[in-house]
């Protein structure tokens, strides 16, 4: 068996040496906090870095009552990612996109196959060119005239991702390329265009990704396809 070259060098991947990505000084990443004087980050350690990021944090917490207690979190850091809402106002229709989805499918989604809203992680980007980009990978349209709509902690709890909210209205006239994502990266993603109500009584059945139903409710009550009184 050929060993992994990263076991035969001396150190910690993304610590001290390079992880599969380049990366060193993980472990770093809190230690510098200071806007929260009732919590103070006393250790990291990065647990793996394959391609994300898994850390265990010891911090010491100050409770209500003034004394002071040591706990541990596990974060994932992904990096931060953009979504976007395509919604044409005059045929009331949104374009979504549906694909597969493992971490759904592995915890009993039937088929793993998710109506979403085209999204996707910054990289290197800021989020309104990031969210542009997505949009003209998967749905083969360019946008502009974003409107930033919110941005979210998604799962809190445990990772450690914002996730910025936009919204672009579409001309279907104007679809400039394909869509259905990048083969190399194995993705193969379908265009769905809804009717806004369609696509809002299918909340809880067939739509159930959180970024997608937070999107049609904002469109829905405050958007574009909100009744003005």
């Amino acid at each position: 068996m050929t060993p992994d070259p990263r076991t035969t060098q001396t150190g910690r991947p993304g610590v001290d040496v390079p992880d599969t990505r380049g990366r060193i000084g993980l472990h770093r990443t809190g230690l510098d906090l200071d806007g929260n004087p009732r919590v103070q980050v006393r250790e990291v350690e990065v647990i793996a870095s394959p391609w994300h990021v898994l850390r265990r944090t010891t911090l010491d917490v100050q409770n209500r009552d003034g004394t002071w207690t040591t706990q541990q979190r596990e974060t994932y850091d992904r990096g931060n990612g953009a979504t976007i809402l395509l919604y044409n106002r005059p045929s009331r229709t949104v374009l979504l996109t549906k694909q597969f989805r493992y971490p759904a499918y592995v915890n009993g989604h039937p088929s793993g196959d998710l109506i979403e809203t085209a999204a996707g992680l910054l990289d290197d980007d800021d989020p309104e060119t990031a969210v542009a980009r997505e949009a003209f990978e998967e749905t083969g349209y360019r946008v502009d005239a974003l409107e930033h709509v919110f941005d979210v902690y998604m799962s809190p709890g445990s990772v450690t991702e914002r996730l910025h909210f936009y919204a672009a209205e579409y001309d279907p006239r104007d679809q400039a390329g394909a869509g259905g994502g990048l083969a190399e990266e194995g993705e193969e993603i379908d265009l769905l265009e809804l009717d806004i109500d369609d696509a809002i009584r299918r909340i809880g059945t067939d739509i159930i990704d959180a970024k997608t139903i937070m999107l049609l409710q904002w469109a829905k009550l405050s958007g574009p396809f909100a009744v003005v009184r």
